[in-house]
């Protein structure tokens, strides 16, 4: 059961703005990857009950507050991780590197943003919580001026077989344009064409997929060419990739209205948007 009406008048989306809230996020992921979805921490996680990596120093990281919660260590209730191409830069690499030939996207010349680390607590799984979500990352985009946004997403489990419809249904339907797709590296890519397009049932197979999967294709998202497993979060990843010039002419007008600007770049044709939306109806 999601959370009240009223409580959700409590909730706001903003950027973490201390290291208690960054940590405050960190143990927020630890609590929803490795208590609730079984992946495996390194001691050092297990020790902190935080999950992190050297990319949270160099990120941004968008939170979910709960402003009913005045304990500061509990009220964050949802994260997104926003990784600019400058830091990531001053790193040497995204974390989508380390599973993806990213320099498809690197070389369009558009600036480049990557999304991760996305969760949300279950009770807080609710359809206005998450549009505050979304419309947190919109306002993020559009001050940094992001031409392209990108980033793993995962279904959960490893086994190729089991999820070959899903897999199959992303490479046939939803396959990055050539100049912009990532491939899987060499000794990780998963070929994801295990059925043929004809035996696919586009409306099961979507429904198969991860809601936040659903919610990239919504928006008008594409997929790399391969999937990766990882092992530590029991997971099979694929990557994300969404020219802000591809947001569909819906969702387009539903997120500029919402924060009342004006998202740029070419509208997509509404055929488009309605093809998206017949195999795809509203759901958290």
């Amino acid at each position: 059961m999601g959370i009240s009406q009223q409580h959700v008048d409590n909730v706001v989306v903003r950027l973490a703005c201390s290291r208690q809230e960054i940590e405050a996020a960190q143990h927020l992921r630890y609590k929803v990857f490795y208590e609730e979805y079984g992946a495996i921490p390194t001691p050092e996680m297990r020790a902190a009950r935080r999950d992190f990596d050297e990319y949270d120093d160099v990120a941004d990281h968008l939170i979910v507050v709960d402003q009913a919660i005045h304990d500061p260590g509990q009220r964050i209730v949802g994260t997104y991780r926003m990784l600019q191409q400058g830091a990531a830069n001053r790193l040497g690499h995204f974390y989508t590197s380390s599973e993806y030939d990213i320099s498809p996207l690197v070389r369009s010349g558009a600036s480049l943003l990557e999304l991760g680390r996305s969760c949300v607590l279950a009770e807080y799984r609710t359809r206005p919580v998450l549009q505050l979500l979304w419309q947190g990352i919109t306002n993020y985009m559009l001050d940094h001026n992001t031409g392209l946004m990108f980033g793993c997403a995962s279904l959960h489990g490893t086994d190729i077989a089991a999820m070959a419809m899903p897999l199959s249904y992303l490479y046939h339907y939803h396959l990055a344009p050539a100049g912009i797709c990532p491939r899987a590296l060499g000794p990780r890519y998963i070929d994801m064409n295990v059925v043929p397009k004809d035996q696919i049932d586009v409306k099961t197979a979507f429904a198969a997929l991860p809601p936040l999967i659903k919610g990239y294709l919504r928006l008008g998202a594409s997929i790399g060419d391969g999937a990766v497993i990882d092992e530590q979060f029991n997971t099979t990843d694929v990557c994300i990739v969404l020219p802000i010039s591809q947001v569909t002419a819906r969702y387009r007008k539903h997120y500029s209205r919402k924060v009342n600007r004006d998202i740029p770049g070419a509208i997509a044709e509404a055929a488009a948007d309605d093809g998206i939306a017949l195999a795809a109806q509203p759901a958290v």
